[in-house]
C-alpha cells in the first residue's frame, strides 16, 4: 500500500497548510489557504493560517487541495472476461474477492465514493465502512431489474423462461416481466442493502440478446420502480439509450439516466424540470470503440456498434449547448488492471471533450449531488455533503501537484485504452488521499 498513516482517534484533527483550494464547485482556487479536518469532516476553510494546537500538521507546499473523486457508475463486482464465463462459471468467492480488489484500486486512483450502477449488494459496503476492506463510500444497486431478454438477461442461451441463474441466486440480476415483478425484486434489492433501484430500460451493444434500440418494460413497470424507490425515499437510474426511453423514464419519475448516447435539448429541458441527472461513459465516442475485441470479434456486436455510433455523434455537441447535471461513469467490466486503465482513460475523455473545469465538476459536486439523492434514510453517508470543500463537508480530500484546472494530467489522466501499458498502483501526482478523515496515501514526506 506504500506510506499509510491512519489517525488514532475520530477527535484527531489534521490542518493541511499552505494550499490552493479548489471547493468542487468554482472555477478559480481559493489561492494561500489552509484546511482543518476534525474526526471525519471538514471544520474549518480559511485563506492564510488557522490555528489549531495539538493538530497534525500537512504542509501542502502549494499543491492543489480538492475533494475526492466520484464514480457515479461502476461495477465493482462484474469480473468478466464476459457474461456468459459470469453466469456458467463464477462463485461468489470470485465476485467477493474481485469487489474488494476493485475497491481499493478505486480509492488509490482517487474516488472516495462510488455508485455501483448492478451487481454489489450490501455486504461489500459493510465490509468498507467496518475497515475490514480499504475501498471507497460504497452505493450499490444491487441486482440490475431487466426484462427477458434486456440488458441484463445473462441466462445462458438455452436457458428456458423462468430458470434460476447464476447471477439470480447471488441477487447479481433479476428478470422482471410485470409491476409485480418490479415491487418484488425492487424491494427486495432495498432488503439486500441497495441505496437506488438500476433499471434497465435499454438494449445495449456487448450482450446477447438485445438490440441497443430496445425500449425494454411498460410505462407502468417503470412507474413502478419509481414507486418501490420512493417507498424507500431513493429513487430510480435507468440504463437508457434511446431519446424515446430517456423521455419515458423521465416521465415516470426516473432521477438519473445513465448512458443517455442520444440526448438532445428536448431531453435536456426535461431533465432541468425533472431535476434529473446523466452519467455517460464517454469511451463510447472513442474513434477505436469498433476495434474493441468484444466488438470486433462478434458480427452482431459490430453491427449494433455501427448503427449506435451514427446516432449517437450528435451527443458531445448538445451537451455543450444545453448542459445538465452530469456525473463520472466508467462501466468498466473486468480485471482490475484493465479498469484501472479504463478509469484513466475516460478522466483523459472528459478533459478532451468539455476541458478541466468541467470535468473536475462532474467528478466532485455532481456527483455528490446525484449519490445523496438516496434520500434521509438509505443514504449512509448523510451526515455531511460530498463533492465539496466547505465546512461541515465529509473529509473526503485529495492533495495534488500542479493545478489540475489548467493542467488536467494531474488528476492521473491516460491517453491510451486497449493498447495502454499497465498503469501503478496510484497515480504519483495524486500525493495524498484521505477518506473520512483518514489518511490512505501520503507520499509528501
Amino acid at each position: 500500500m506504500g506510506m499509510t498513516l491512519v489517525l488514532p482517534a475520530a477527535a484527531e484533527q489534521v490542518l493541511f497548510t499552505n494550499v490552493h483550494i479548489f471547493d468542487g464547485v468554482s472555477n478559480k482556487r481559493m489561492e494561500n489557504a489552509s484546511v482543518l479536518v476534525d474526526g471525519n469532516k471538514i471544520k474549518t476553510i480559511a485563506r492564510g493560517s488557522i490555528e489549531a494546537p495539538g493538530a497534525t500538521v500537512i504542509n501542502g507546499g502549494g499543491r492543489t487541495l480538492l475533494p475526492g473523486f466520484i464514480e457515479a457508475h461502476a461495477h465493482l463486482m462484474l469480473m468478466g472476461p464476459s457474461l456468459p464465463a459470469m453466469e456458467s462459471g463464477t462463485t461468489w468467492e470470485d465476485f467477493a474477492i474481485h469487489g474488494t480488489r476493485m475497491a481499493e484500486m478505486y480509492l488509490m486512483q482517487g474516488f472516495t465514493t462510488v455508485r455501483d450502477a448492478g451487481g454489489g449488494n450490501g455486504g461489500l459496503r459493510r465490509a468498507i465502512d467496518a475497515g475490514d476492506v480499504v475501498g471507497p463510500r460504497y452505493y450499490p444497486s444491487a441486482a440490475f431489474l431487466s426484462t427477458r431478454g434486456g440488458h441484463a438477461d445473462f441466462a445462458n442461451y438455452t436457458a428456458p423462461v423462468g430458470e434460476s441463474t447464476n447471477f439470480g441466486r447471488l441477487n447479481m440480476a433479476q428478470e422482471v416481466d410485470s409491476v409485480a415483478d418490479v415491487q418484488k425484486y425492487g424491494r427486495n434489492n432495498f432488503r439486500m442493502g441497495a441505496t437506488q433501484l438500476k433499471y434497465m430500460q435499454s438494449g445495449g451493444v456487448v450482450s446477447a440478446f438485445d438490440p441497443w434500440q430496445l425500449i425494454a418494460g411498460s410505462q407502468s413497470e417503470i412507474e413502478a420502480a419509481v414507486q418501490v424507490a420512493n417507498e424507500y425515499g431513493s429513487y430510480v437510474m435507468a440504463h437508457s439509450y434511446r431519446k424515446e426511453a430517456m423521455m419515458k423514464a423521465l416521465n415516470a419519475g426516473v432521477k438519473s439516466i445513465e448512458h443517455g448516447f442520444s440526448f438532445d435539448c428536448e431531453v435536456a429541458k426535461l431533465m432541468n424540470k425533472k431535476g434529473a441527472f446523466i452519467t455517460t461513459n464517454l469511451t463510447a465516442f472513442d474513434p477505436g470503440l469498433l476495434d474493441i475485441p468484444a466488438v470486433a470479434n462478434v458480427p452482431a456486436s459490430l453491427e449494433k456498434a455501427k448503427s449506435a455510433s451514427k446516432t449517437f455523434a450528435d451527443y458531445i455537441p448538445n451537451m455543450k449547448k444545453c448542459p445538465v447535471k452530469r456525473a463520472f461513469q466508467t462501466d468498466c467490466v473486468g480485471s482490475v488492471g484493465a479498469c484501472n486503465i479504463q478509469i484513466a482513460y475516460e478522466k483523459h475523455l472528459n478533459n478532451e471533450f468539455f476541458g478541466p473545469y468541467a470535468s473536475l465538476v462532474t467528478m466532485t459536486s455532481v456527483g455528490g449531488e446525484l449519490v445523496a439523492l438516496s434520500g434521509d434514510f438509505m443514504n449512509p453517508y448523510r451526515e455531511g455533503k460530498l463533492g465539496v470543500i466547505e465546512e461541515g463537508a465529509y473529509a473526503d480530500i485529495l492533495l495534488i501537484d500542479g493545478n489540475p484546472l489548467e493542467d488536467f494530467s494531474v488528476v492521473g489522466t491516460g491517453d491510451k485504452w486497449f493498447d495502454a501499458e499497465p498503469r501503478p498502483e496510484s497515480p504519483e501526482t495524486i500525493r495524498l488521499i484521505m477518506k473520512d478523515g483518514v489518511i490512505y496515501k501520503n507520499t509528501l514526506n
